[in-house]
């Protein structure tokens, strides 16, 4: 017995009819398709977990070397990174929240603070980084003055800082082309 207060199929309702001064083919008002790496998909997780592992590896490896207390800059790099890795280990929870409980954040509010969030925490990574990489050189260069490995442990911290700070930026854009789009 088909039940006739749910039918399978749902009639389709016929377009207006046109006007003479009105285009043939307008544009759908859809909703935009999930970007792979917006707020609450496994892009963005993944983003998110990128950004907090080379945030961590980064401030790691420059905490580890003695001339964190020589130069202000390393300090601050420290603390940028570390900033870094809390906000995306908070935000890649929010993220895996949103993916188990089968929900998108399209919220503008929720994605504007995504969006604030890692323009802020994106430009101080990139300013410590981008400092971070002048002292190396004045130091390796021009003091000539690089103690064992210390060099190598900057470099590669930096270059971490440098790739917390990209998967960051890609988060900014894609966060703000989610508010952009809407």
């Amino acid at each position: 017995m088909v039940n006739a207060t749910c039918p399978s199929v749902h009639p389709v309702e016929a377009p207006p009819p046109q006007t003479h001064g009105e285009p043939q083919n307008p544009m759908p008002q859809g909703r935009m398709n999930d970007i792979p790496g917006m707020p609450g998909t496994r892009g963005g997780l993944t983003l998110r977990l990128n950004q907090f592992v080379f945030a961590l590896i980064a401030g790691c490896v420059m905490a580890s070397t003695h001339a964190t207390s020589t130069y202000t800059i390393l300090r601050y790099f420290v603390n940028a990174v570390s900033l870094q890795c809390l906000w995306s280990l908070s935000l890649a929870f929010v993220d895996l929240y949103a993916i188990l409980v089968k929900r998108r954040l399209r919220n503008p509010k929720v994605v504007s603070v995504f969006a604030v969030g890692d323009g802020i925490s994106s430009t101080i990574t990139f300013a410590a980084a981008s400092a971070s990489a002048g002292i190396s050189v004045l130091d390796s260069n021009d003091f000539h003055s690089c103690i064992r490995d210390r060099c190598t442990r900057y470099q590669a911290s930096i270059a971490m800082a440098f790739l917390s700070w990209f998967a960051v930026s890609s988060s900014f854009v894609l966060n703000f082309w989610t508010l952009a789009s809407k």
